[in-house]
């Protein structure tokens, strides 16, 4: 079993997109694994891929927060709050079939469904954490899906398992509980210094490293917290420079000069701090993937909910428009994605 969280802490940069098309790739890939994927993104945006997309994809989240209990991770979530600290509910009523919407979807895929519901729910489960007793309340809550990851571990039995967990940009207290269920973190980023100080951030919240300003909060911030507690947090595994715009078949000047930061920043973070790391020996910039901007493929796929390996070359007929996808680009874009998935 291995668990990946899909985070940068900024928005905006193709994380939840990366999270579908790479756990359906797998699946499709390994049909005797079983793939989990949990949503613990409020916009539920993953969730809506797999289920149909669109429309189709919006009207599905609603069967199943209509369900009682909620057939979803704030259903989990919920089920958690009402009894904290005993026995873990059955993980069974939180988990979707996705094929059953979407016949595009591999059948050995399953989703813990997003849910608007979890931006409502954060105080509750926060305030639930502080508790003084038991005066480990911390640490079981902030492990709440980390114990739906190993349940549903069981649940599969001998099948092999992967867990894909898409993350909320912001570090709430749910952002926090899926990072202590992943054993790596992958990094999306885009072609802006945002995004690089977004990464910065992760380095600095999960593993309290950084300036002097960062140093002074050190004592009290979420890293802290976990080495008291003697909790292993998760390791950086591969960043992905996305939405790569092209000229003349090479990255584009700008945005080379952002991913030539972004290596410098990452490669003189593990020069002091290699612990952190995935692959403590070699650089992080070894473990930089670049996908092509692609947009016409994205559009196509989220708004179908179709995997790449499902979608074909030529004109495909949506809400309003005809977009129509070349067979070199296509396939440049799946060979990219390729990359990623075969690092699981």
């Amino acid at each position: 079993m291995t668990s990946y969280a899909f985070w940068n802490n900024k928005g905006g940069v193709g994380k939840s997109f990366l999270a579908f098309t790479t756990a359906a790739e797998f699946a499709h890939i390994h049909p005797e694994t079983d793939v989990y994927v949990i949503d613990l993104c409020p916009q539920a945006n993953v969730s809506e891929t797999f289920l149909g997309g669109g429309v189709t994809g919006a009207k599905a989240i609603r069967e199943l927060t209509a369900k009682r209990p909620r057939a979803t991770i704030s259903g989990y979530l919920e089920a958690r709050l009402n009894s904290p600290f005993t026995k873990l509910p059955d993980v069974r009523d939180f988990v979707t079939n996705p094929a059953s919407y979407n016949r595009n979807i591999p059948s050995n895929l399953r989703l813990v469904c997003g849910d608007n519901l979890l931006e409502i729910q954060s105080e509750a489960i926060r305030q639930t954490s502080a508790l003084a007793v038991p005066n480990d309340a911390w640490k079981q809550v902030l492990f709440w899906v980390n114990d739906l990851v190993g349940k549903l571990k069981l649940y599969s039995g001998d099948r092999d398992t992967l867990f894909i967990i898409d993350c909320n940009p912001s570090f709430a207290i749910f952002t926090q509980l899926a990072v202590l269920a992943a054993d790596h973190i992958i990094v999306p980023f885009t072609a802006d210094d945002a995004s690089r100080r977004g990464v910065e951030n992760i380095v600095a919240l999960v593993y309290g490293i950084g300036d002097e300003d960062i140093r002074t909060y050190a004592k009290i911030n979420f890293s802290e917290r976990a080495k008291e507690e003697g909790i292993e947090t998760p390791k950086l595994h591969t960043f992905i420079s996305n939405r790569v715009t092209r000229y003349r078949g090479r990255p584009s000047s700008a945005f080379q000069a952002v991913i030539n930061t972004m290596v410098k920043t990452m490669d003189d973070i593990h020069a002091h701090h290699r612990s952190i790391f995935s692959q403590p020996r070699g650089k992080p910039s070894e473990n930089f993937v670049s996908i092509p901007d692609y947009h016409s493929a994205c559009i196509v796929s989220s708004s179908m909910g179709k995997p790449l390996h499902k979608i074909k070359p030529g004109p495909h007929k949506l809400p309003g428009e005809v977009v129509q996808l070349n067979p070199d680009p296509l396939a440049e874009y799946r060979n990219a994605l390729g990359a990623i998935v075969e690092r699981f």
